[in-house]
């Protein structure tokens, strides 16, 4: 007698599965080959070199600094009076340049030190509005004497290095960033 099989029997119920691994492989590496990572961006700012000689300690004269100081609770103490974000540029700018020569502004652009602390517990929002409102205090100044130079559109980057440098060498930014303090210390 013939044993008949029928198609039926000679199928099987198991899917192949030995190309499936190298497909997994190959979508994996596509993946990782075509994503594009997001990196923070964060405030830019200059670092001086490292240097292993010891720092030039040299007495500051109190009227070259503005000191600004952020508690945890954001409230900012500038140059020991209470002030706003608001008015922080503009109080900024009449420090560096002291246009009316007064004795308790900075000796001039040359020599102003603006020194920032913050509190541990300040928000970082508030740190960078008045992070932000110090350098744009700069900016301004930037742009101003670029106007005196007789540059039409200002201060900005377009303009030779060599402007740039003459600029920054009439009005350098010195912004000096304290240790935070303990929270609510200070």
């Amino acid at each position: 007698m013939f044993n008949k099989r029928s198609t039926r029997d000679k199928m099987s119920n198991e899917v192949n599965a030995g190309s499936m691994a190298d497909i997994a492989f190959l979508l994996l590496i596509f993946f990782l080959v075509t994503t594009t990572i997001v990196e923070d961006k964060g405030i830019r700012v200059k670092l001086p070199p490292w240097s292993e000689d010891e720092p030039d300690i040299t007495k500051l004269n109190k009227r070259n600094v503005f000191s600004v100081l952020v508690n945890a609770q954001n409230q900012l103490l500038v140059r020991n009076e209470p002030a706003a974000i608001s008015d922080l540029r503009e109080r900024a700018k009449e420090f560096i340049s002291n246009p009316s020569r007064r004795e308790d502004l900075a000796e001039k652009p040359t020599k102003a030190i603006i020194s920032l602390k913050n509190d541990r517990g300040t928000n970082y929002k508030t740190y960078v509005e008045v992070y932000n409102e110090l350098k744009g205090a700069y900016n301004d100044l930037w742009d101003e004497e670029a106007k005196r130079m007789g540059i039409d559109g200002g201060y900005n980057d377009d303009l030779p290095i060599e402007t740039r440098r003459a600029i920054k060498g009439k009005i350098p930014m010195v912004l000096s960033e304290a240790e935070p303090t303990a929270f609510g210390k200070e």
